[in-house]
């Protein structure tokens, strides 16, 4: 009997129950090898449940993990192009908070209910996906967490953003879980500022967190198809997440 490659991974876009009972499209990738798994769900970027999005799923699969990006556009614009239904969310108001967790919680359910699940959960997101991560987690009992340059966790938003995007600094004493940030200090929102300012309070909360900003970075840092792209950025900030879901996840 052959034996299944440790890289070997299933993906395919699923239903899951998210916020109120609500039915929403999700996108899961899991190992093929047998072997205890840690869950991730991974919140997706302002731009939507894209391709970029269901390539770090992916990735995260062929590390090891079970791995589940919701969509949190699926009642706004089923079925709709990611750039398409990311606007029509953006003119409903964008995604409420109270929304976001229940979706989140639902993933989270989803994953623990997988054959091989060890019932350990993780929390990932970039931009708009790295505050909601943070709002997760100290909404949500979780295992572990990862900021990516979220905004507007400290900071107020720009004029034209959706009114869901308010700061969540007042969360903070509710944090559940280790929370890994990544920035670039060359970052706008959140600013170095900002990001010194939630360094700040978490550590007078005594919250287990550590904060990697990086030079000559902006805000997309990870975001291979953008010009913000920035190799050394991404592959150490890459080699940061794979560290810290190990220790938190594992086992």
């Amino acid at each position: 009997m052959s034996s299944v490659s440790p890289d070997a991974i299933r993906a395919e876009t699923v239903t899951i129950t998210g916020h109120n009972g609500d039915e929403i499209e999700a996108y899961r990738a899991i190992p093929l090898a047998p072997g205890s798994r840690g869950g991730v769900v991974w919140i997706h970027h302002m731009p939507g449940y894209d391709r970029e999005t269901k390539e770090f799923v992916r990735r995260l699969a062929v590390d090891g993990y079970q791995a589940i990006v919701p969509n949190l556009y699926s009642r706004e614009a089923p079925g709709a192009d990611p750039d398409d239904a990311a606007a029509t969310a953006r003119a409903a108001g964008g995604v409420p908070d109270e929304r976001l967790v229940g979706d989140v919680a639902g993933a989270a359910d989803y994953l623990r209910g997988l054959d091989e699940a060890n019932g350990k959960i993780g929390v990932i997101g970039h931009c708009s996906g790295g505050r909601q991560a943070f709002l997760a987690a100290c909404s949500l009992q979780l295992d572990a967490a990862v900021d990516c340059y979220g905004a507007f966790v400290v900071e107020d938003p720009p004029e034209g953003m959706p009114p869901t995007m308010r700061p969540i600094l007042g969360l903070a004493p509710n944090l559940s879980c280790p929370l890994l940030g990544l920035f670039g200090d060359d970052d706008r929102y959140p600013s170095p500022e900002s990001v010194a300012t939630l360094d700040a309070e978490l550590t007078r909360l005594g919250k287990d967190h550590t904060f990697i900003s990086y030079p000559n970075a902006g805000h997309s840092f990870f975001s291979v198809d953008r010009p913000a792209y920035r190799v050394e950025a991404a592959i150490d900030g890459w080699r940061r997440i794979n560290e810290f879901f190990d220790t938190h996840l594992k086992g």
